[in-house]
């Protein structure tokens, strides 16, 4: 006898059921941590998301869902990031053919030479941040220049993990400012505000907390120990370079041309496929002998088959000079396939918590307990964070917590614009900072370090959320909800007044 499907009338979870899927993914991510150190990531940290997804699958049978709804919601996380997926294949393979182009390794060739150990780590954020302002993605600054920087560090002995930091700092300062950027346009569509009064109004925690990051990267290089890499040393991987690749400015193509279209608003991975396949045809013309080698050396069709090859398994470097051979071996799709498992993983686990309905009823207990504005403002804040965390996914960090608090700011007399601008300063910023975050899990394969050994370095998004919780606690620049006489409020007011001419 068939049992009925009550999924139509599940219950309202309780705030323990809603917690212990998460309680028990926070031990067990702590606990693999533990046993593996920095290869967590590479299979246990998905065991475990998958194991949480099915226990928070069970709970949510327990107060009343079918399993078919507890799968179709797992699916339905998994299918949120399908497009994520396939950007970070379109990287691996951009990095494959870029390095085989010899473009990747023009730019450090090029920027060793030009950038100063004392200011690089400043240099590389501003970098990023001018790169990622103009197109709007914090993915492709760092998998096109941040893959690069990353490069002329280890040549010049600086630090991976502090460079990877410089690198996501700037590349989210820029992603966070520019109107091109996608989280940016759904952080002020989600609280209906205007995209660039949003972005205005974003300048007030922004600016102060780049500032800070640059002026800390500035002291962190005039302070850096960079005497183990010397002139000699620097020569030798020239003439390692040289001696693999053509070195020139016609390698630099692929990358004016990606900007290009990214200027463009040329959706992200198109823009990322057709790169990778400039960068095979730069290889084929400028790089032949190198694309036969890769392609095995033999028959006519030897240097496509290196070209191909470079798209799908990277480059392999051939250099007699360890560093450079350790450099530039890397990229292609393969090297994305774990990244892409642990991105699977997080969603399940995030998809089976959304539809139980635990993740909006843990945002409904933090609400409960919000009395002042820097209440508000915290929770929303550490709300996004650990959507950040249990959904793996920036785009449900913003727009759930922006759905649950539109009302409360409206209660607190706050416009909606100081929402999204703590969506955006919580929300996009933290995502990267999570290993299992798609933005997490997407930097640490592209730039290749752990994010945990990076976060403690990302110091500008480190520093907005506390930006963020600081303006509220001082009631400070939090716009007030204009009266109904009167337009709509142009200008943040600071401590609730009104701004006088």
């Amino acid at each position: 006898m068939n049992q009925p499907d009550t999924s139509s009338t599940p219950r309202t979870p309780s705030l323990g059921d809603s917690l212990l899927p998460l309680g028990i993914l926070i031990a067990l991510l702590s606990l693999s941590v533990y046993l593996y150190g920095s290869d967590s990531s590479y299979g246990p940290n998905q065991i475990a998301l998958l194991l949480c997804a099915g226990v928070a699958a069970l709970m949510g049978m327990k107060n009343g869902r079918s399993w078919r709804d507890m799968e179709d919601g797992m699916l339905k996380g998994i299918g949120l990031v399908f497009g994520a997926i396939l950007i970070l294949l379109a990287v691996g393979a951009l990095i494959g053919s870029w390095i085989l182009a010899g473009t990747v390794p023009s730019m450090i060739y090029y920027g060793v030479q030009i950038l100063s150990p004392q200011w690089f780590y400043a240099a590389s954020c501003v970098i990023c941040a001018i790169v990622g302002l103009s197109i709007g993605s914090s993915w492709t600054t760092a998998g096109t220049l941040g893959v690069a920087l990353m490069g002329i560090a280890a040549a010049l002995g600086l630090s991976p993990a502090i460079t990877a930091g410089a690198v996501i700092s700037g590349a989210y300062f820029g992603d966070k400012m520019s109107p091109l950027s996608d989280t940016t346009n759904v952080a002020a569509a989600v609280t209906s505000n205007d995209l660039f009064l949003h972005i205005r109004h974003m300048l007030w925690t922004t600016m102060p907390a780049f500032v800070i990051a640059l002026v800390i990267f500035a002291v962190i290089g005039l302070s850096a120990e960079t005497a183990s890499t010397s002139s000699a040393d620097i020569q030798l991987l020239l003439g390692a370079l040289q001696e693999e690749f053509n070195i020139s400015s016609v390698s630099l193509l692929p990358l004016v041309l990606l900007l290009f279209m990214a200027w463009r608003k040329i959706p992200a991975y198109p823009t990322l496929i057709i790169g990778a396949l400039v960068g095979c045809v730069i290889a084929l013309i400028f790089e032949p002998e190198t694309a036969r080698r890769l392609g095995g050396g033999e028959g006519s069709l030897a240097g496509l088959k290196g070209a191909w090859h470079s798209l799908f398994d990277g480059y392999k470097s051939s250099s007699s000079n360890e560093n450079v051979a350790e450099l530039l071996s890397k990229g292609g799709m393969s090297s994305m396939l774990n990244t892409i498992w642990l991105i699977i993983s997080a969603m399940a686990f995030g998809g089976a918590m959304e539809r139980a309905g635990f993740l909006e009823r843990i945002v409904h207990w933090a609400l409960s307990r919000v009395r002042t504005v820097g209440g508000l403002i915290t929770s929303t804040v550490l709300t996004c964070f650990g959507m950040n965390a249990a959904a793996g996914d920036q785009y449900m960090a913003i727009i759930i917590p922006g759905r649950m608090f539109r009302d409360a700011f409206a209660e607190k007399g706050l416009h909606g614009l100081n929402l999204s601008r703590t969506l955006e300063d919580s929300g996009t910023i933290t995502s990267v900072l999570i290993p299992w975050n798609t933005c997490g899990a997407y930097m640490s394969a592209t730039l290749g370090i752990a994010t945990f050994a990076y976060a403690p370095f990302a110091l500008f998004n480190i520093l907005c959320p506390l930006m963020a919780i600081t303006y509220g606690w001082l009631h400070f620049k939090q716009m007030p909800l204009p009266s109904e006489a009167s337009e709509p409020a142009l200008e943040p007011d600071s401590q609730m007044a009104s701004k006088s001419s």
